[in-house]
């Protein structure tokens, strides 16, 4: 992973550079010389996060009952109690 530091005005002049540095990791965005954002891709920031989507962000999308899907049987494998 390769950290790239760039000011916010290489960043204004230079949005794309610093897109393609954040594929191989993360760009700090300065202001002042002081780290002041950090620039990631979407699968750094999925991986950070842990997640893709929150469950409330799926259920709100649009046209969500066309969406197919069967749930597998899960069988979780309990056993009578006992009592004595």
């Amino acid at each position: 992973m390769t950290i790239t530091t760039v000011s916010s005005r290489e960043f204004n002049q230079d949005t794309s550079r610093a897109k393609k540095a954040a594929s191989n990791g993360p760009v700090f965005i300065t202001d002042r010389g002081k780290p002041a954002h950090v620039l990631l891709s979407i699968e750094e920031y999925h991986r950070l996060t842990g997640s893709t989507r929150k469950i409330a962000a799926a259920l709100a999308m649009p046209d969500l009952e066309q969406i197919e899907f069967e749930l597998p049987p899960v069988h979780i494998g309990l056993r009578a109690a006992e009592f004595s």
